[in-house]
């Protein structure tokens, strides 16, 4: 029934091959003339093109890989000087490069809705759906198969580490994280949930009530995981280490000079504080309170630094003191709950919501780091299940502005559509214990309602704005309201969610 499902999705992919592809499509392609053509100590030196290399070391060796197989393809799009380009073959195999890496997000997807088997009984009816709900992502396919990344590559390997994590194989599971972060440094935001949850349930051993018995730490054991991780980054680093390249590459994975918020805000805490800037800066303005408010800042459309008119200018290190102090109680309460496995997905559900509702340059793609494994738990418990729904529809929702050609808006709209009405329909016989009723809860009556505005919203962007002559005048209106009304349903699920796995909510039933 798996492979059945990944054959399937996979002809679907093979169908998007002619569609839209934006900007990241010519810097993975760049990177991959770069690696190529120039010696190693040129990677994170090059800037032939405006779009460096600027992920981990170990991805540059995945592009390394690819472009030995590119050459057979069409070896015009290794030469660095052809900016831009995008022949036939080159698009074919770029294409296709993405849809045969998702295998290894399907077999880790596989192994993790096994251990939901495991936990839940081999004759839950639940399983195969949960496979489909995941693996057809609707998020994935409009980031990876349409927009162009390789999202559902990296996403296997961090699904294979929760896997080995959740079946007691801890080393395995610390490997593969180090692997994972070694790939792409976003996945930093999710490390401290791996960190706390390794180092007190494998490297610690418990009192009989439960707390931490802390001489019982295991330095066999400390030093194993330690010596796995260590190695990982010393094989992916090394050789830059060795040619003293060690800073030039971490200036490039970190450049702090791109701006509180992405070109299109991410619908975070930080699109309501600019949101909420500018409509105080607009009523001071109207007031005569302040100076006349120049056009187009902070929705200009561009990636800048700017600075707010009316609230505190906000800096980097603000942004990580507020994401640390998100995170901090989920981590405490993993900390006092070693033993469970299915509270450290929780604990990394949590942690990627702390970072994308406040970290720095936050990119809208990043809703996938949670929505992703928030789909894990959805047959925990029935309020997680409605989390799910509620935040995948809104997550999918907020990513349409990424696809703005008009050939690409019918097939966004029908893959958040089916994948949504396909999720419901699966979650809500599941949880109504094998009767179909769309009655069981799962969206409330204030919940729903916030929903029917997402259609509104759509409409307004495609049909009104355009229709009353504002698309010159206010282009990026309709991106702005996306990403506010967005926001408050992200917003909304992060408070709940967080309540209801600390114990903080008063209807909490207890949780597996």
């Amino acid at each position: 029934m798996f492979w059945k499902v990944v054959a399937g999705l996979s002809c679907v992919k093979l169908l998007l091959i002619p569609a839209y592809h934006s900007t990241d499509f010519e810097v993975h392609r760049n990177w991959l003339a770069i690696t190529h053509s120039l010696p190693l100590d040129k990677w994170y030196v090059d800037t032939t093109s405006e779009w460096t290399l600027d992920y981990p070391p170990l991805f540059a060796w995945f592009e390394w890989c690819l472009a030995k197989i590119a050459f057979y393809f069409d070896p015009e799009m290794l030469r660095l000087s052809n900016l831009n380009y995008a022949s036939e073959m080159t698009v074919t195999f770029q294409r296709l490069s993405v849809i045969i890496t998702d295998l290894v997000y399907a077999y880790a997807v596989k192994e993790c809705v096994h251990e939901v088997e495991r936990c839940q009984g081999k004759h839950s009816n639940i399983i195969s759906p949960l496979f489909a709900i995941l693996f057809a992502n609707a998020g994935l396919f409009i980031v990876d198969h349409i927009h162009f990344q390789y999202n559902g590559f990296l996403y296997g390997i961090m699904f294979l580490s929760m896997a080995r994590i959740l079946q007691g194989r801890e080393i395995e599971g610390g490997f593969w994280f180090a692997v994972l972060l070694n790939l792409k440094h976003i996945y930093l935001y999710i490390a401290p949930a791996y960190f706390v949850y390794l180092l007190r349930s494998f490297c610690f051993s418990s009192k009989p009530d439960g707390s931490v018995n802390w001489r019982s730490l295991s330095l066999a054991r400390l030093v194993m995981l330690g010596a796995v991780v260590i190695t990982v980054f010393a094989v992916s680093f090394g050789p830059f280490i060795l040619k003293g390249q060690l800073a030039q590459v971490l200036q490039r994975l970190f450049p702090f000079k791109r701006g509180l918020s992405h070109a299109y805000w991410a619908p975070n805490f930080w699109a309501l504080y600019n949101f909420a800037d500018k409509v105080l800066s607009l009523a001071g303005s109207k007031l005569g309170l302040l100076p006349p408010v120049q056009t187009g800042v902070m929705t200009g459309g561009l990636v800048q630094e700017f600075d707010h008119v009316v609230l505190p200018s906000i800096p980097p290190i603000a942004t990580f003191i507020a994401t640390l102090a998100s995170i901090v109680p989920i981590l405490v309460h993993l900390w006092q709950r070693p033993h469970n496995p299915w509270q450290f997905v929780r604990a990394v559900v949590l942690c990627g919501f702390g970072s994308f509702m406040f970290g720095w340059h936050v990119h809208e793609k990043a809703v996938l780091l949670i929505v992703l494994p928030l789909g894990l738990l959805c047959t925990q418990h029935i309020k997680e299940a409605r989390f799910f729904i509620l935040l995948s529809i809104v997550g999918h929702f907020s990513l349409f502005p990424l696809l703005f050609t008009n050939h690409e808006t019918p097939i966004k709209v029908l893959l958040l559509l089916v994948h949504a009405f396909y999720t419901m329909s699966e979650l809500s016989f599941h949880w109504s214990k094998g009767k179909q009723n769309f009655s069981i809860d799962l969206c409330s009556r204030h919940e729903a309602l916030y929903l029917w505005g997402l259609p509104f919203l759509f409409l307004y962007q495609e049909v009104l704005h355009p229709g009353l002559g504002l698309q010159e005048r206010l282009p990026f209106l309709p991106l702005m309201f996306i990403s506010v009304y967005c926001a408050l349903g992200v917003t909304y699920v992060w408070i709940t969610y967080y309540c209801f796995v600390m114990g903080w909510a008063k209807d909490r039933k207890k949780i597996k």
